[in-house]
């Protein structure tokens, strides 16, 4: 049996300054294991909505008569709304019962698939694809639940687990959309999708918690206009979500950098890929959620800091496999597994963190957190296909070796001059 131990937690500024393997015993029986897989499935199919596009770029921009150098486009508008919802849904889990929050999150996405699945023009695809993207914060709102539901010493093991469902929706995602994209068309994924996320969201509503741990009092009590305001004050008290952010930012406009872009030379010469091969490639990065589960493991040890900076030295790394593309497939394959192993560790490594800072805010302080990994998203789905048009993928790879390297030198400066990350 793994021994768990605990993350040193202290107040409003929090600071970690050294790893710690100082052994606790769990509080509470903590979040039972059938209900953690259905929230990693749930974080799974939502976060999925906004990924299943990807290896689908090139044939809705053509389908729906988009310039491919603007068909990032439709990627940015989708993590912006994400972006939105983060700060203006994820907090109501603070404040609102979140087995009704969550189910019906999920059934207004499942209206919206079917809209976007229907939609006959780039306008109608653009509002379609960007309420996707606003609701499919619910997965945050289901990960933080998760962390309130679980014991101290569990936490970082659940948000492990849970995370990977949320990986392995992000890498499913882009596989049965290229499977269904070449048997049925690319509408048929957003429909087939619809139809998952109502079962999901019917188990959820049965079997979640009956009595829930809620946020403090003083939490429940604050108007919605004071519990948005709240996660910007996180941020002005918390040096540790300051931090984690930026990184998210980072790391995260590294990984949308290779995603969205990847489709582009695999479906030309002279490899000419097929849009189900192009998603099988992400059966590669599976490797990434088994690092989720075993980074919250590491967390729950106090390994939070040592995991961080090999993840982020191993995101480097990543690049310098995938420039050589054109030498070997082969290359890009295991620059795909380190760079999805690299994010994945270093995300659930800051979810944990930020999450043991303030747990009776942790919808607040998970949306924070991700709307910077949005953001970060967004930009480097946008400026990964303007540099594609203009430089191929040698410039796609100097790109995300920049947001990567910039990663990397970010944690080292904080570590050396502040110690909080």
């Amino acid at each position: 049996m793994i021994r768990q131990t605990d993350i040193h937690t202290r107040s409003a500024h929090t600071t970690y300054t050294q790893d710690s393997t100082t052994p606790i015993q769990p509080t509470s029986p903590g979040l039972p294991a059938p209900l953690m897989l259905l929230f990693a499935v749930a974080c799974g199919l939502s976060v999925a909505n906004i990924y299943y596009i990807h290896p689908m770029l090139n044939i809705i921009a053509a389908d729906l008569h988009m310039d491919a150098a603007l068909s990032g486009s439709m990627i940015t508008v989708t993590q912006l709304c994400y972006a939105l919802g983060l700060l203006l849904l994820v907090p109501l889990g603070d404040m609102l019962p979140r087995r009704l929050l969550i189910t019906g999150q999920m059934l207004l996405s499942v209206i919206c698939l079917l809209c976007t699945a229907m939609a006959s023009g780039t306008l109608t695809f653009w509002i379609g694809i960007g309420m996707i993207g606003g609701l499919a914060v619910v997965a945050q709102t289901i990960v933080a639940a998760a962390a309130s539901l679980s014991s101290p010493a569990q936490r970082g093991r659940t948000v492990g687990v849970v995370t990977s469902g949320i990986v392995i929706g992000i890498l499913l995602a882009r596989v049965i959309a290229g499977l269904l994209t070449d048997w049925s068309g690319w509408r048929s994924v957003y429909v087939c999708s619809a139809i998952m996320m109502l079962v999901v969201a019917i188990l959820i509503y049965y079997y979640f918690p009956a009595k829930e741990r809620s946020a403090a009092t003083s939490s429940a009590q604050l108007s919605y206009g004071k519990l948005v305001l709240s996660t910007l004050q996180l941020f002005r008290d918390l040096p540790i979500l300051r931090n984690r952010a930026i990184l998210a930012m980072l790391i995260f406009a590294a990984f949308s950098t290779l995603w969205t872009t990847l489709v582009f030379p695999l479906s030309a010469a002279p490899f000419i890929w097929s849009h189900s091969a192009i998603g099988m490639l992400d059966i590669a990065g599976l490797a990434g959620a088994l690092a989720a589960s075993r980074a919250g493991r590491w967390a729950d040890r106090g390994w939070m800091h040592r995991t961080s900076g090999i993840a982020l030295a191993l995101l480097v790394l990543s690049w310098l496999f995938m420039w050589q593309l054109y030498d070997h497939v082969w290359w890009l394959i295991a620059g795909i597994v380190i760079l999805d192993l690299a994010v994945q560790a270093v995300h659930v490594t800051s979810q944990s963190m930020i999450l043991a800072a303030r747990p009776e805010a942790g919808s607040r302080l998970t949306g924070g957190y991700m709307i910077f990994y949005s953001i970060g998203s967004a930009t480097g789905s946008l400026t990964s296909t303007w540099v594609y048009a203009a430089y191929g993928w040698n410039g796609v790879c100097w790109l995300g070796f920049g947001y990567s390297l910039a990663a990397l030198l970010y944690w080292s400066w904080t570590r050396i001059y502040s110690g909080t990350v």
